[in-house]
This record gives C-alpha cells, sequence and structure tokens, in this order.
C-alpha cells in the first residue's frame, strides 16, 4: 500500500481520462466522484472503477466527449439524457436543475437516461441535502440477482439512497443523516476487488453460475448471482428500483444492460432516477413564530437517536472517513497505482 494526497490522486486520474478520449470537463466531474468515493471509504467505487472506465472509453462503449441533455416534461419533472456518456456530467447537470425547481415545486422528479454507472448513489442525495433539501436516489445496473425463487439473473444490484439535511445550529445545514446502500448483501464492486486480488469471498455473498454458494470471487463474477439482502424482502425492493430507475426512465433493465467493468460490447443505457423534497412545503409553521417546523422536528429526532449510548445516525463514518482522507490521504494498492501511472504516463 502507498498514500497518495487526494489532490495528487486527482490530477492522477485527470491525466488518465485525457489520454482515454474523454473530454476536460467529462473528466473533471467522473475524478471528482471516483475520488471522492475514494475519500469516503468506499474504494470499490473509487479509484478502483478508473481502469475499466478508460478501457470503455477508448473502445467507444462510453462516449467520453457526450454532453447530455436535459428537458422539463411537465410541472415537476425533469428528464436527462446522458448520450451515452458518464453517469456523473448528466448527474450533475440535472441536480442543479432540480434543486432550482423544488423552490417552486416542492417536489420533483428527476430522470436520467442512456447512461452509464452511477457511482455512490448518496453523493447527490448529499449535494441536496446541504442544500437543506430531502434527496431519494435509485439506481439500476447491469443483470446480477435473481427475482426470488428465480433462477437467471434479471436485476442489478441497484442501490438506493436517501439524504436529509441536519441543521447545525447556526441556522444552517451540516453533515446530512445519509442512507447509501445496494440491495445485494454486498456492492459487486467488492466481489470484483476480492476477484481481481485473488482473495475469497465469505459465504453468502454470491453463487456461481449454477446458482451453488460459492466463496470463490471470480466464480461470483463469471456468471454468479448476488443475493439480495433482507432474502424475498430485499428482492422486492430491487424490483423497485428496476422500475424507478430503468423501466420509468426508458433505459436497459439489468438483463438488456451490458458490464459495467468491460470495454466490450454496446453501451450499457442504464438509469437513474431521483426525488428532491423542499421541506417547507410539507412541514407546518410553528404558530408563535411562523417559522417552518421541519427544523425543530428533525433536531427532536436526530437528538433522540443520539442520546443513546452508541447508537448509530447513518451518515456519520463516512464524514469521518472523508476528514480523515483529506488530512492525511488514502492507502492505495501498490499494483493498482503502478497501473493508473503507466496509464497517466500514456
Amino acid at each position: 500500500m502507498t498514500v497518495k494526497k487526494l489532490d495528487d490522486l486527482e490530477q492522477l486520474a485527470l491525466k488518465i481520462f485525457l489520454n482515454s478520449n474523454v473530454s476536460e470537463t467529462n473528466a473533471a466531474h467522473v475524478v471528482r466522484a471516483l475520488v471522492q468515493a475514494e475519500a469516503d471509504g468506499v474504494p470499490s467505487h473509487g479509484l478502483s472503477r478508473i481502469p475499466s472506465y478508460a478501457d470503455q472509453a477508448k473502445s467507444g462503449k462510453v462516449d467520453g466527449h457526450a454532453i447530455a441533455r436535459i428537458e422539463q416534461t411537465a410541472t415537476a419533472a425533469l428528464r436527462v439524457d446522458a448520450n451515452g456518456g458518464f453517469a456523473y456530467p448528466a448527474i450533475h447537470l440535472g441536480l442543479g436543475r432540480a434543486m432550482d425547481l423544488v423552490r417552486e415545486a416542492g417536489i420533483v422528479g428527476l430522470g436520467i437516461g442512456n447512461s452509464h454507472h452511477g457511482g455512490v448513489g448518496g453523493h447527490p442525495v448529499e449535494a441536496a441535502a446541504r442544500a437543506g433539501l430531502i434527496a431519494m436516489g435509485f439506481l439500476n445496473a447491469p443483470a446480477a440477482i435473481a427475482p426470488w425463487n428465480g433462477n437467471r439473473a434479471l436485476y442489478g444490484t441497484n442501490p438506493i439512497a436517501f439524504a436529509c439535511p441536519r441543521p447545525d445550529g447556526k441556522g444552517g445545514w451540516g453533515d446530512p443523516i445519509l442512507v447509501d446502500l445496494a440491495l445485494s448483501k454486498v456492492a459487486r464492486g467488492k466481489i470484483m476487488m476480492a476477484a481481481n486480488k485473488g482473495e475469497p469471498i465469505p459465504e453468502g455473498w454470491s453463487t456461481d453460475k449454477h446458482g451453488n454458494p460459492t466463496t470463490d470471487a471470480k466464480e461470483a463474477i463469471d456468471g454468479g448471482m448476488m443475493i439480495p439482502m433482507g432474502d424475498a424482502k430485499g428482492a422486492a425492493l430491487v424490483l423497485m428500483v428496476e422500475i424507478l430507475a430503468a423501466t420509468l426512465t426508458g433505459s436497459n433493465h439489468g438483463f438488456e444492460a451490458s458490464s459495467f467493468f468491460s470495454a466490450d460490447g454496446v453501451p450499457p443505457k442504464v438509469g437513474q432516477f431521483f426525488i428532491l423534497i423542499d421541506p417547507s412545503a410539507f412541514a407546518h409553521e410553528d404558530e408563535e413564530t411562523a417559522e417552518n417546523r421541519f427544523v425543530e422536528r428533525i433536531g427532536t429526532l436526530i437528538t433522540a437517536i443520539t442520546d443513546q449510548d452508541g447508537a448509530w445516525l447513518p451518515g456519520v463514518d463516512r464524514w469521518a472517513n472523508r476528514a480523515k482522507s483529506q488530512a492525511e490521504g488514502v492507502d492505495v494498492p501498490d499494483a493498482l497505482l503502478a497501473d493508473l501511472e503507466a496509464r497517466a504516463a500514456g
């Protein structure tokens, strides 16, 4: 392992994408997302994604020069066409417009189609929460999970994300409550990382291509199926996300989408869907102060949780990881770092 500062990693990654037929604007969005994931302690969606992303940009599976298009299709509905490019610029474009529109509409739906890997779903909803909004995100992915009692993968690991603003006590917003999880027992990227390192995975994460439990990460990746969290209940949630992120946005379902990891094949064309809510449009006003009661109510709830010794508030681990990474840097596997440096050198 080698410790690298975040700024150094951003410069390294930027060189790689500029060498891989990606525009400077798109590269900046992708690099910011991947390095942020690494800083937040989510390496499965961080630097380890760079080689496959870069290879896909070179092969044309993802269009590194794509310019996303946005349209307002109804009073509180936005649709973004990622144009076969990376998801991050498309999400950034849609989120900015949605955060403006929600102040007028109270609640806004944002659908993104013709897209690529959505990365850490918690990042867009976090950005909304830091602006005082409640946000939910739903992302679909290539097939990895079978319907409950089925025998063939149809759905992706289909992450969900939720963020709620948290008052900082000074009239602003601090680190939000953040829920961010794949609906498989683990993110597929963790199994890919284990396969790349030649390491086993715990039993219960995945099956092999025959549906048998396996601890071999390569068997799990090669046609295996992920196990949904919560078994049948988790499988139902996976279906819900598939409908919101893929069906609703006119995108490829998991069983129709190509791999996020391979440079071969056609673009995956998956989708993402976000819901933004302005709390001031729904919470009652305090009769004495005429102020919106959301701030008081969410403060009361958070206090009730944190007053219990050891009680966990979702998101706190991520903020701690981020602060540590910003101060000290992150550990990068030597083999990965050597690959990245070679790619940056051209």
